[in-house]
Formats: C-alpha cells, structure tokens, sequence
C-alpha cells in the first residue's frame, strides 16, 4: 500500500517505521518546510493518508486529501469544532475519512470500557466521577482530545452529568477534568469513581509512541478504498461491544 504521511514529526516518523516493517511504501512525507506538495499528491499514487499535524492545520490538509479523492484518517486534536463539518461532508461526498483522539488499541479498549462503566455507575449515586490525564510538556492541547472522549462517553450514559470542565468542579452535576504536563509522559488517562467507602479506577499508560503509530497503520489498511466516515471502532469491530 502506498501511503503519504502528512505531518513529519516525531509521529510521523514512528509511523513511517512501523509501515515500512509492515511492507507498504511512504511515497509523500509532507511537513511545514515543504507543505505546498500536498496540492501536488496524485491518488494514483497515494492509497490513503495519514495526517498528524497541528490543530490550525487539520482542516485543511484533510480538506485538500478530499479535493484530490485521497482516503485520509487524522488523530490530529484540537480542532474539534470542525470536525463534524468534515464527517458530514465524507458522509455526503463519499468521501473516505477516519478519525481518532487516539489510535492506541489499548487506548480504544479503555473507550469501551469507559462507556460499559458509565451504564453501570449511572444507578449508583454514591460515586462521583473524575478524569485525570498527564502527558509531556511538549502537548498542545489541554485537556488531551483523549481526555474529552472519555469525558464524553461519561456525558453520554450518566444522567445527572450536563457536561466536563477543565480542573475541579464542586458541581455534581460537571464533570471534572484535570490535566497535567510534566516530563516526557507519552500518555496516562485515568477515570476514577469515588464514594466514602472506596475508589473505582480505569487507567491506561503508554510507554511509547508505538502503540499509537501501529493503531494508526492498521487504521490505514482497514481505509485503504473505503468511501465513508469511520472510526477506531470499526476498525477494531467494537461496534457491537
């Protein structure tokens, strides 16, 4: 398979390792100092893209993969108010796009773990619910596009929650969310429900990049032809789960 990688930085690189060992060939790695190549990409060259760039530059580089009818998946975050422009416009133009807040596997398990816990600790109005994550200095966005996922899988099973904030709430009805940044933490999320007698906790920690770069990979093989908006799920086959 043929991939082009837009946004070289230290995912892009991980990404084009973990392709390579897997037999497809890089044909396009676009990034800031040569960005004007992506008008020049062909989809007769380009099977899918995948796209990790920066929030102000998401919109565009996914539009442009539109326009040139080039399948892309993005796990850029910190745009999301653009986003469900684009799902509509892939779903109406057919035109094949997946996005994740994080490709990790193990990061989607925690996704639909999140989601049975939340039916679950809906009845159980003694716990109070609580989301943590930390990640190294250099992230962009805060609260992490992870974060607010799981944020929003809560929102979605818990009656008394109307939405999240970023830091402490004294209003049960928020959800908190608080962020860290320190050192050089690929990712921890963590979703802890407590109540005066005990801690319930869902936790994921990355060790590396490697876990999102191969989700990302295997997001690229299951879009390759596909004409649609898709998700990790589908990619994983969660979505009965």
């Amino acid at each position: 398979m043929n991939i082009a990688i837009i946004g070289y930085g230290r995912m892009g690189r991980e990404i084009e390792e973990i392709a390579i060992n897997r037999g497809h060939t890089i044909t396009y790695k676009i990034d800031k100092d040569n960005w004007t190549e992506i008008h020049k990409m062909k989809a007769s060259e380009v099977d899918v893209a995948i796209e990790f760039s920066k929030p102000d530059a998401a919109y565009s580089n996914i539009v442009n993969c539109f326009e040139l009818n080039i399948p892309v998946i993005s796990g850029t975050t910190g745009w999301n108010d653009k986003l469900f422009e684009l799902k509509d416009r892939s779903f109406n133009e057919k035109k094949g796009f997946l996005y994740a807040s994080n490709f990790s596997v193990g990061v989607n398990i925690l996704f639909a773990m999140n989601k049975k816990l939340a039916k679950i600790m809906n009845t159980q109005a003694d716990y109070r619910a609580e989301i943590e994550e930390t990640h190294h200095l250099k992230k962009l966005d805060s609260p992490s596009g992870t974060a607010i996922t799981l944020a929003e899988g809560i929102l979605q099973y818990t009656d008394h929650l109307n939405e999240w904030t970023l830091g402490d709430s004294s209003n049960d009805n928020i959800l908190p969310v608080k962020s860290i940044r320190e050192g050089k933490v690929p990712g921890i999320h963590e979703i802890k429900y407590e109540s005066d007698a005990d801690t319930i906790k869902l936790t994921h920690s990355a060790k590396s990049r490697k876990g999102f770069a191969l989700g990302a990979v295997l997001a690229a093989e299951f879009m390759q032809g596909k004409r649609s908006y898709y998700e990790m799920k589908d990619v994983l086959n969660f979505n009965n789960i």
